[in-house]
């Protein structure tokens, strides 16, 4: 099989890539290092089922010729994280729907299987838990930036579905939950690499908020394997499908984890909103999604909990810094 991965040296592409690549695939990447890094797929380079393209998925040129020499897509490319929607609006919206836009319409020309990764935060601050897949969505105003970047993945999804239901086009949507692992950069406003980060050297963990929002946290490994589950099954088209992890925990939870894992003397600091970001910004009080429908299907499972993630990316951190 050969796979074009757009945004392939992200966090989650790279993994993605790899895990192709064991399987015995082979990957070509599109992306232009917006947000992705070359370290990220440094070891897998000067693999020769591996090629690596700088450039954006909306150059057209560029993605025909690719699209046309692969058997399926998976779209991972986009503008993400809290910090970046907030600083770039016009470049996450930009990004994320015309992106999109070339991808379907280029897939359905020469008719490729594609996986649209999507996001958790289409859900936005719906209440009720956990999240199924046909659940309404409510956001809020749009006088806060950071519901720009929800809006754009429902777009992405809506266009989707459009292709499937007009044209045919096999194309299977992933809503991919908080997801952690090696490589993910806190840069963005990830919030488990800063605070090991943080605790590794001691410094205060920094807790946006009251730190009573809570979250799931899914191994990237497990993610990337229900990625290609998704794209490999002939049944899975024309629907949506929550992947990531279903246990949650409280931010502040998290912070106290993260302390007793790495042993540090680090302090909890709550910080304002509006002092983080610079801006008062929405946010929603717990994130759960609903499993049930990718397991039916793909027999999804997460392998990897929360504590071992954690001891995983430590050891990580760890490594890069000695």
């Amino acid at each position: 099989m050969k796979a074009l991965v757009t945004g392939g040296a992200g966090f989650i592409g790279s993994h993605l890539c790899g895990r192709l690549l064991e399987m015995g695939w082979d990957v070509t990447v599109i992306d232009d290092l917006s947000t992705g890094r070359l370290s990220n797929i440094k070891q897998i380079l000067d693999n020769q089922h591996f090629r690596f393209i700088e450039g954006s998925v909306r150059d057209a040129q560029v993605m025909e010729e690719l699209a046309s020499e692969c058997d399926v897509i998976f779209h991972l490319a986009a503008a993400v994280g809290v910090q970046l929607i907030v600083d770039r609006p016009v470049h996450t919206i930009e990004t994320n729907i015309h992106g999109t836009e070339v991808v379907l319409e280029i897939a359905n020309r020469f008719k490729k299987r594609v996986l649209l990764a999507s996001t958790s935060e289409v859900y936005g601050k719906n209440e009720r838990v956990p999240f199924l897949e046909d659940d309404d969505t409510l956001w809020g105003s749009t006088r806060f930036s950071r519901w720009s970047y929800a809006c754009s993945k429902a777009i992405d999804e809506f266009l989707a579905f459009a292709y499937h239901d007009q044209f045919g086009l096999d194309v299977v949507i992933a809503r991919i939950f908080n997801t952690i692992g090696p490589r993910q950069v806190g840069q963005y406003g990830m919030v488990v690499p800063r605070f090991i980060q943080w605790a590794l050297k001691n410094e205060p963990v920094l807790i946006y908020g009251d730190g009573r929002q809570s979250r799931c946290f899914a191994y990237v490994g497990d993610v990337a394997d229900g990625l290609i589950g998704l794209i490999s099954d002939d049944k899975a088209a024309g629907r949506g499908y929550n992947i990531g992890s279903d246990e949650d925990i409280t931010i502040e939870g998290l912070a106290d984890l993260v302390i007793a894992k790495t042993g540090s003397r680090s302090e909890k600091r709550f910080v304002p909103y509006k002092q983080a970001y610079g801006k008062e910004i929405d946010d929603m009080l717990r994130r759960v999604p609903s499993l049930e429908r990718i397991r039916e299907q793909i027999g999804y499972e997460p392998k990897v909990n929360l504590e071992r993630t954690l001891e995983i990316i430590i050891d990580y951190f760890k490594e890069i810094n000695e």
